[in-house]
């Protein structure tokens, strides 16, 4: 007995079915896509940057919710993550880790002290040589409570981060950020060359 042949238009439906299906599962629980609207990472992201996110290192959730399923790593300092803003989360922001669970943090004219140690500022820029004494270059100490990080910008003049709305949830993680896989410079409108395939670090 012969096999019947299926018919080209349904080969064809049934691959793009197949295409649409691996896509929306690598986007779910590997890797997706997000564009970097502002400058508050600056030097280490760019406006314009298009950035590819690991949401698999810190384990799988369940579709369309928060709920980790498989746990695989935590968040380390000096990660830099993407994440629902706690005060809307129909937003994503994205932010060095800078304070890890039980981790004491304080902002001393704007150098940032963790467990009463220097931080790192090797990834970092201040554009304002003025010291304020509001909570953008004097703040803490406080404690990182259970299950939360403390971040920060890398343009610490110029972000909007933990010191002003308080801690992430590590539920509320999407993941961390890992490559430039494309730069365009929206007020030339031209590409940034060396900035596609740049690790991020």
């Amino acid at each position: 007995m012969g096999v019947k042949k299926k018919s080209t238009a349904r080969e064809y439906a049934e691959a793009f079915a197949l295409a649409i299906l691996l896509a929306l599962t690598v986007r779910t629980f590997v890797v997706q896509a997000f564009k970097i609207p502002s400058g508050s990472m600056i030097p280490t992201l760019s406006i314009g940057d298009h950035i590819l996110v690991n949401k698999f290192i810190y384990g799988i959730k369940m579709p369309f919710t928060d709920w980790v399923m498989v746990p695989i790593s935590q968040p380390k300092r000096g990660d830099v993550i993407v994440f629902k803003y706690p005060e809307d989360e129909s937003k994503d922001f994205i932010k060095r880790v800078v304070g890890l669970p039980g981790d004491v943090v304080e902002v001393r004219d704007k150098a940032v002290y963790v467990n009463d140690t220097l931080a790192d500022t090797s990834h970092t820029q201040h554009t304002d040589p003025t010291v304020h004494p509001d909570r953008r270059d004097n703040f803490g100490p406080v404690t990182v409570p259970p299950g939360a990080y403390f971040v920060m910008g890398d343009n610490r003049d110029q972000s909007l981060d933990s010191r002003f709305w308080g801690f992430v949830k590590e539920q509320k993680i999407r993941g961390k950020a890992f490559l430039i896989y494309w730069s365009w410079d929206g007020a030339d409108s031209w590409v940034r060359w060396s900035r596609i395939g740049r690790m991020i670090h």
